[in-house]
């Protein structure tokens, strides 16, 4: 599992081990009589030494796998990962310059002690200045981290752009497993219960509504509830529209049962406020991943795709099209298991209501044919993945636009700009899958999402090769 805890805990093993290992072991009475020597060194010297040039070298191999796999969530994991490989750098130089002089290593002698005293203070100024530069670009992402939990409890204000939030399943946040007393109800805060479940805290908010941690005091499980206020839309037709489109989801998402799915527990409806009670996850979106530096390598970005690729190609067996599929909507959890998310928008593909003049979901990922308003299948989900998978290789998605109106025309006739052009390191095999399922007619895209896996896949063979 990928949290604070567990990578601060590995950190403090390490330093300790490299703090306390070599003293003690040198210090023992069995090691006088090693026939041990490096460099010159006493038995004990060359303990001490080995000890902690393997501890540094653990450091190291930790520190390079927390920048690769630590979440870049935007709420401090960002910071955290990007300081530490210059921390680890300083810590080695100042524990090697230790270590050369108590074990008076004969280091010191050839080099000279000017330029010896230069080189270590050179490379201190380098780590520090390191640093510097990866606390101050990341400071809005620490501003976030101490500043969200303060507004997360506050109210989203009327008129607000839906844009400037999250979908809420993408913001969820896991509480902790031993919290037991729910949140007393206010004006402004959580209900108490929703239907059979006990609601303890606010987890994110969305243009559609709250989403809350909540427990099935039946079997002991915690849930994410995703939350709709009723009693705020006047209009009867209107309200009719939006609890179809808001349980929708639970009707669509809910007859899907599969691992890269979320899954639907349960939907309803008390006091105003319709509710969704789904499967609770703990991870990062693959929004945390679609913008430099945070740019995933290629063999682990590829079986991503590939496995959403195949969960749609089962929804859509099922007849159920996504219609919003985007990286705040794909979620890879602390577990490594990929998650697809918010079929808020999706319609069975069989309903004669969604067929024509519906335009639903986000406007950057649509396909050309739902811009239109035509008649949208499986085929429009594969171009927004495509469009998922441009913007996870490029860190920019490929149709840029001053306004909507001139991206959605530019998505509908502009050819999306080459690949290579941004990333000429790509191998062409990739470039090749890509550029089909960016096809404006879906005739010329992959027929399937479950074909275009098997590319996706046959391009990470092609790679290995």
């Amino acid at each position: 599992m990928v949290n604070a805890s567990s990578w601060t805990l590995q950190y403090v093993l390490v330093t300790l081990a490299i703090l306390l290992a070599g003293p003690i072991l040198s210090k023992l009475p069995a090691v006088e009589s090693l026939p041990l020597s490096l460099f010159g060194l006493t038995s004990s010297q060359t303990i001490r030494f080995i000890a902690e040039e393997t501890g540094l070298v653990a450091l190291c191999m930790l520190s390079l796998r927390a920048f690769s796999q630590m979440p870049d969530n935007g709420r401090g994991f960002s910071f955290l990962r990007q300081l530490a490989l210059p921390v680890t750098t300083l810590f080695m130089v100042i524990v090697t310059d230790k270590t050369i002089r108590v074990t008076e290593l004969v280091l010191r002698a050839p080099v000279g002690p000017t330029r010896y005293a230069l080189a270590y203070t050179a490379a201190l100024t380098l780590s520090g200045i390191w640093i510097t530069a990866a606390w101050l670009l990341h400071l809005e992402d620490l501003r976030r981290f101490f500043v969200q939990p303060v507004q997360s409890t506050r109210r989203q204000e009327p008129g607000a752009s839906a844009e400037s939030t999250d979908d809420i399943d993408s913001e969820q946040e896991q509480s902790e497993s031993g919290a037991t007393t729910p949140i007393l109800t206010t004006q402004n805060g959580p209900p108490s219960t929703l239907g059979r479940y006990k609601v303890f805290k606010e987890l994110g908010r969305g243009s559609m509504g709250v989403v809350y941690l909540g427990k099935d005091p039946t079997i002991q499980r915690f849930v994410a509830i995703k939350t709709m206020r009723l009693d705020e839309i006047d209009d009867h037709d209107k309200l009719q529209e939006v609890k179809a489109r808001f349980f929708q989801e639970a009707e669509s998402t809910g007859r899907l049962s599969h691992p890269n799915i979320v899954t639907i527990f349960d939907a309803g409806e008390e006091d105003d406020l319709g509710y969704i009670a789904m499967e609770m996850l703990q991870g990062t979106t693959l929004k945390q991943w679609s913008r430099k530096p945070n740019l995933l390598p290629l063999t682990k970005m590829i079986p991503i795709l590939a496995t959403v690729a195949d969960a749609m190609d089962y929804a859509h067996q099922q007849g159920v099209v996504h219609r919003d599929i985007k990286p705040a909507n794909i979620m890879l959890t602390t577990d490594e298991v990929v998650k697809i998310m918010d079929f808020g928008i999706a319609k069975m593909a069989t309903s004669s209501k969604t067929q024509t003049n519906i335009v639903l979901g986000t406007p950057t990922y649509m396909s050309p044919e739902q811009i239109s308003g035509k008649k949208v299948d499986g085929r429009s989900d594969i171009f927004s993945l495509g469009v998922v998978m441009f913007e996870l290789l490029t860190g920019r998605p490929p149709f840029i636009a001053d306004n909507v109106s001139a991206l959605l025309f530019a998505i509908a006739h502009t050819p999306h700009p080459s690949v290579k052009a941004i990333r000429p390191d790509l191998s062409p095999i990739v470039k090749k899958v890509l550029d089909r399922v960016l096809q404006k007619d879906p005739v010329h895209r992959y027929r399937r999402a479950g074909e275009f896996a098997m590319e996706l896949r046959s391009c990470l063979e092609g790679l290995a090769a």
